[in-house]
């Protein structure tokens, strides 16, 4: 992490911030972070803070600015320890991860966290895997702290699909393969979501958040729909950190992969024609080391 190291107190040299009033909505006051002395609003205030996808190396600025403040770090199972080490030391931290089948706190008990601890005069920082706004309740907390007349900001990270598909190779739109791409959560498999064929469209890449479980009935649904069950599929797991893993498969096989992969998490599932690329720009990337090594 000596890279990392650097940036970092290159960061904390040049990049100092503090809190100021910029829109008024109503009663309630959004905050903006301006370069100056650093120091915490008078009153309570909330950070909902996009951690990336574990690699500290991806956390932004902004990000790593709002943790070495925090008074509070309320945080997730998906932020990785690396990050969450960057934090202010003096800190309180409170843990809020959930897990499938594992017990956890309810979303209501998380919000009641942030709110009880803002109204004692804290800064919090609530921080998550990815960003808070691509599946991660980020919008459910903002609305509880507007409730309860808390002010806060969203500071936005890398999402899982950009960042696990940049990593394993993989790019998400190309020129005439795929001019779009959808986001969609898992759960949709065990819900009211009857617009499977809307997903099939040509030159679209779909991935599937949280979708490894429920990978038999999204491989049903999506060949039900008349998606070609050759169509290539990759399987990210612990994507952006050392442990990644990348499973190429076609739609037909996804649901035997995952039987495979069980329990594996956290992981992401991209499906579509872009797939196909990633053996392409490996066998490029290997050939243009091998030239080098010659030279």
């Amino acid at each position: 992490m000596d890279d990392f190291s650097t940036i970092k107190r290159t960061a904390k040299q040049v990049l100092k911030s503090r809190f100021q009033p910029h829109d008024d909505l109503g009663d309630k006051i959004v905050l903006r972070s301006l370069s100056s002395t650093s120091r915490k609003p008078d009153s309570g205030f909330v950070s909902l803070v996009g951690a990336g996808p574990s690699d500290p190396d991806l956390l932004t600025i902004k990000a790593l600015r709002a943790l070495e403040q925090a008074e509070v770090v309320v945080y997730d199972r998906l932020v990785s320890q690396d990050i969450i080490a960057l934090a202010n030391p003096d800190a309180i931290h409170i843990y809020v991860g959930k897990r499938c089948g594992k017990p956890s706190l309810s979303q209501e008990e998380i919000n009641q966290i942030l709110i009880s601890e803002a109204l004692k005069g804290q800064y919090v920082v609530r921080i998550k895997g990815g960003d808070p706004l691509i599946f991660g309740r980020g919008g459910e907390e903002a609305l509880a702290l507007v409730d309860a007349n808390v002010n806060y900001e969203f500071i936005p990270g890398i999402t899982a699909a950009i960042g696990c598909a940049a990593s394993a190779g993989i790019p998400l739109t190309h020129r005439e393969v795929s001019r779009s791409v959808t986001l969609v959560t898992g759960h949709v498999a065990t819900g009211a979501f009857n617009a499977w064929s809307q997903l099939v469209v040509n030159g679209q890449t779909l991935v599937f958040y949280m979708g490894l479980e429920k990978a038999q009935q999204i491989q049903n649904q999506l060949i039900e729909a008349k998606l070609s069950e050759e169509t290539p599929v990759a399987v990210i797991c612990h994507g952006c950190s050392v442990n990644q893993a990348v499973y190429i498969e076609q739609l037909k096989g996804l649901a035997a992969l995952a039987k495979d992969l069980k329990g594996e998490s956290p992981a992401l599932i991209i499906i579509g024609d872009v797939v196909a690329l990633r053996e392409q720009l490996q066998c490029t990337a290997r050939q243009l080391t091998e030239q080098m090594c010659l030279l």
